[in-house]
């Protein structure tokens, strides 16, 4: 019986799959391209996984594939944070639980359509 995945997967997972009496694993190594398009894949994954139980498991593998993209891009934690405090500061955080439901305009508004419109709103 064979089970397709065609997913990135962490660095142990083919040698423990092979320990196994009766399986055997198939892998290959991404090049860089692939790699970065398969962590982003993976973000999605592991951010799903998560919304599914909340558990403290699941948030480390969504900021296990995060840390990874960011070693791979060369952002640091103090980046991200000088990024994260710059925004707090002229957006605010999300602590308030504020929950936006509609915006009358009198014109429209292109930048407004370009964001309710992106692919990942629409699934």
């Amino acid at each position: 019986m064979r089970y397709t995945y065609n997913k990135l997967v962490r660095d142990k997972i083919p040698e423990n799959i092979d320990k196994k009496e009766g399986r055997k694993s198939k892998y290959r190594i991404l090049n860089d391209k692939e790699y970065l398009e398969e962590l982003n894949k993976k973000v999605i994954e592991e951010a799903n996984e998560f919304v599914e139980d909340n558990s403290a498991e699941e948030l480390g593998d969504l900021f296990e594939v995060l840390k990874t993209i960011m070693d791979i891009k060369g952002y640091s934690v103090q980046k991200i944070e000088e990024v994260m405090k710059y925004k707090r500061a002229e957006k605010g955080a999300f602590k308030n639980k504020i929950f936006l439901e509609y915006v009358d305009e009198e014109k429209k508004n292109r930048a407004e359509e370009r964001e309710l419109n992106k692919d990942f709103r629409n699934k």
